[in-house]
């Protein structure tokens, strides 16, 4: 598997990136290139869902979560359980 990450210029401009900065990234390239679901990706982030929502929107990603992806979720939810 190969992901692509596009970080936005004013992280790559900063010396402030952090490791919680690259876990969103990273979660923010597997969700847009379909590896992993919206949920699993909130919780790379280490983000709250909506707040992982709304980062996303920001970046102009759509959130294409369907009846699949809910599936996985509740599974993922079940084995941690």
């Amino acid at each position: 598997m190969q992901i692509t990450l596009n970080l936005p210029d004013h992280l790559t401009q900063t010396n402030n990136f952090n490791e919680l900065d690259w876990l969103r990234e990273i979660a923010i390239a597997l969700f847009e290139q379909e590896h992993i679901t919206l949920s699993r990706a909130s919780k790379i982030a280490k983000m709250h869902l909506l707040d992982f929502q709304q980062l996303i929107a920001s970046r102009g990603i759509c959130v294409h979560y369907d009846v699949e992806d809910f599936n996985q979720d509740i599974l993922h939810l079940r084995n941690r359980g």
